[in-house]
């Protein structure tokens, strides 16, 4: 046989044994489709075109750069362009990487026993892994064999042995099931992924790693040791939108790339994926400019789950209002998103040509499991956003039971006083303890710090969700949290159009100083018996009005007893060395049972005149307010012997000639038309009767919120899982809206009655 025929057959040989072995691999991400999809759009879409040149750029700036965390631009450079030089950078970073002795952390290889998989040998996991994207094919047999053997060295055999196999493993769900088991776990899975071919070993870690994810997504906590339950069923996670987004998204990186490399094989049902997205929506605020989210916790208002509502979408989780939320997101408005010029985010970033312009979510929701709440006046931007949140107290959950924040007119006015670095002092001291939330102490306490470290034993809870427009409601429980200084601590939102009323129910062992903290964003003062907070066009006003007002004028001990405002200075959240100032109203003497009742105001704008009157009310056993705004009158009675004082009798009362036994009681009505009822909320109540006309009854006490609506009654209702109910209406109703669902109408002698069984 000629030379040149041998030659020839030795090419043909390695070009299929080439080809071959390029079809055996598969890349987790990079997909060929994907980045083929890639190269035509930037060549006929602006927005593409525009995306992928800050891709680039910022690959050619990589070029004379040692950044591990940025291999993934090299990588996709590498196979849209075909450049060697990126290819070349790209295998030096991994060479360097897996050459070294190891990729764990000092501080916790000094742990008993020693941590040698962390978050720092996940990222390294997922830094080789997205650097083989790229190269995989490029590498010569010994730059493949040195790579594999150093990842499986420094990160995936650790992460299996401590966080996963029974052989050597250390950790639990119960002592690290949050963010770091997802970390450690499936970024060594994501590795395991991109070598499988070359240590066959992992495919049965893989499997394991798999099925794993119902029990850490099915985690339900435990009482021994106090630790909260995972996941909420609505898709929210307790410890923060930080925490949550990350924790998931390391788990759906996996998910993904197994979908990817193992389409074949099936991945376990985890119904609350679906669910997830929702969350993300529930707690974000739209605004002229960035996405605002609840940062209850450790986390930041400017975070945001664009990676995990991405990611389930690529998984096929494609519920149109996820489009919405992802179009409110910035990019690189937080460090761990899935930006549209950024890798991983151009290649999966999903068709927006359908995103609603709005979403289709209720504007209240409760998340019952973890106890967080929002009600928003609309999904517009820039509405008005009331966050509450009591639950556990845990690791990355601070001390914040019964705490709110509040956004207004694009801005927050109330807020959380937020973090810092978990290194500094002002961390455990300040950012995570009660005095940095807008809560109600009692002689400067509320709960234990070593809550922090131990959990809360008790949870705090929220339930009784009530929206009906322009009238919501919930209540807060913080007693568990609080329980070593309160008996009761109960902390109730009622939210009247232009007013929020925040009422405070609490009781305490002993006699002492209750406090009530506001932490305001922005500029605010002091303006006669009210704080005025201004945040740019955001503007509210903060009136206590029981136990007492301040004291309007500037001479305090004139009026011994008013409440006492107090102006303290803390750490700020973004740079602890300056301080900012919050708010101490205390009550003028020592008690052990009070009720606190305060008034939020919000303004139309900051020269806002049209300010509802609010007049404090006084009876027998009741105080409460009268609301006068626009056009209308809501009476707002407190009845002070239903609340827990009285055991086998009913906390039967009077006030203004309504007769109830109700907890909370608000009737609305026309300026000077009195007995034209158009709304009523009842706050645990069984009756309400006016004069002799009994106007609701049930057997078991309930919460709701009526409306009279021309021909249409809308009820709102909760409190037990049978409940029937029977209400006086003077003509039969057209249509009857029970929880948002058009009911069935049973009306028989001016009464109708409302039967709901859960």
């Amino acid at each position: 046989m000629k030379v040149k025929q041998i030659l020839f057959l030795v090419t043909i040989c390695c070009y299929f044994s080439i080809t071959s072995f390029a079809q055996k691999h598969q890349n987790l991400y990079f997909t060929k489709d994907r980045v083929d999809l890639l190269k035509q759009r930037i060549t006929t879409e602006e927005e593409f075109k525009n995306n992928w040149n800050d891709i680039l750029s910022e690959a050619n700036t990589l070029l004379t750069k040692k950044d591990y965390g940025k291999i993934d631009y090299l990588s996709l450079a590498y196979l849209v362009t075909g450049e060697k030089k990126y290819a070349d950078k790209t295998k030096a970073l991994l060479l360097d990487l897996c050459t070294r002795t190891t990729w764990s952390n000092p501080e916790m290889l000094k742990r008993q026993p020693a941590w040698s998989s962390d978050l720092k040998t996940a990222e390294n996991c997922w830094n080789v892994a997205m650097g083989l994207e790229g190269v995989y094919n490029e590498l010569t047999k010994e730059e493949r064999k040195t790579i594999v053997d150093g990842l499986m060295r420094m990160g995936i055999r650790p992460a299996v042995n401590e966080w996963l196999l029974p052989e050597n493993r250390i950790h639990s769900l119960n002592s690290m099931g949050h963010n770091w088991w997802t970390a450690c776990v499936y970024m060594a899975g994501v590795a395991s992924l991109a070598i499988k071919d070359d240590a066959p070993e992992v495919n049965a870690w893989i499997e394991e790693m798999n099925q794993a994810s119902k029990e850490w997504f099915g985690f339900a906590g435990d009482q021994l040791q106090s630790k909260p339950k995972t996941w909420d069923t609505k898709g929210g996670m307790y410890e923060s939108v930080n925490y949550a987004a990350f924790g998931v998204s390391e788990y759906l990186f996996f998910r993904l790339a197994h979908q990817n490399v193992l389409p074949k094989v099936k991945q376990p049902e985890i119904s609350l994926l679906k669910n997830i997205p929702n969350f993300f929506m529930h707690v974000a605020y739209p605004r002229d400019g960035m996405l605002y989210s609840l940062n209850f916790g450790d986390s930041h208002k400017n975070i945001a789950g664009e990676r995990p509502v991405k990611l389930l979408w690529a998984l096929g989780y494609q519920n149109p209002n996820a489009l919405w939320y992802l179009n409110q997101i910035e990019n690189f408005q937080h460090r761990e998103g899935l930006f549209k010029n950024a890798p991983l985010g151009i290649l999966y970033h999903p068709d927006m040509s359908k995103a609603p312009v709005l979403p289709n979510l209720p504007t209240s929701e409760i998340f019952e499991e973890m106890d967080w709440t929002t009600m928003r006046t609309s999904w517009e931007k820039n509405a008005t956003m009331l966050g509450i949140k009591s639950g556990h107290t845990w690791n990355h959950s601070h001390a914040d039971a019964n705490s709110f924040i509040l956004f207004h007119k694009g801005e927050a006015v109330i807020k959380d006083a937020g973090n810092s670095s978990y290194g500094t002092k002002e961390y455990p001291e300040y950012f995570f303890q009660s005095p940095a939330h807008n809560v109600l102490t009692f002689n400067g306490k509320y709960q234990p710090k070593e809550q922090q470290y131990g959990g809360s034993p008790l949870r705090g809870e929220m339930s009784e969700l009530l929206d009906a427009g322009d009238i919501k409601y919930v209540m807060a429980n913080g007693t568990g949290p609080t329980s070593s200084i309160y008996a009761r601590n109960f902390r109730h939102f009622l939210w009247l159009g232009k007013v929020i009323l925040v009422i405070d129910d609490v009781k305490a062992y002993e006699a002492g100083k209750f406090e009530w903290l506001l932490h305001p964003e922005g500029e605010s003062k002091k303006e006669r018996g009210d704080i005025s907070i201004v945040n740019k066009k955001a503007a509210v006003l903060v009136r206590p009005l029981f136990p007492e007002t301040l004291v309007e004028t500037g001479f305090n001990h004139d009026f011994p007893e008013k409440m006492i405002l107090s102006e303290i200075l803390a750490p700020k959240e973004d740079n602890v060395k300056e301080q900012e100032k919050y708010y101490s109203i205390a009550s003028p003497e020592p008690m052990r049972q009070t009720k606190f009742i305060t008034a939020i105001i919000l303004k139309d704008s900051v020269n806002d005149k049209n300010i509802p009157e609010i007049e404090r009310l006084k009876g027998d056993e009741m105080i409460g307010v009268r609301i006068k705004q626009n056009g209308k009158v809501t009476d707002v009675y407190l009845n002070l012997q239903a609340d827990g004082r009285l055991m086998h009798l009913n906390s039967i009362k009077t006030f203004n000639g309504f007769t109830t036994d109700a907890y909370l009681t608000s009737i609305t009505y026309p300026e000077n038309k009195p007995n034209e009822i158009s709304d009523y909320f009842i706050g645990y109540g069984s009756f309400l009767r006016k004069e002799n006309k009994t106007l609701y009854s049930s057997l078991s006490k309930l919460f709701f919120i009526a409306k009279k609506q021309d021909k249409t009654f809308n009820i709102n209702v909760s409190g037990q899982p049978i409940i029937n109910a029977t209400f006086s209406l003077d003509k039969k109703p057209e249509t009857v809206i029970v929880n948002k669902q058009v009911s069935t109408i049973d009306y028989t002698n001016s009464q109708l009655k409302i039967r709901l069984e859960k």
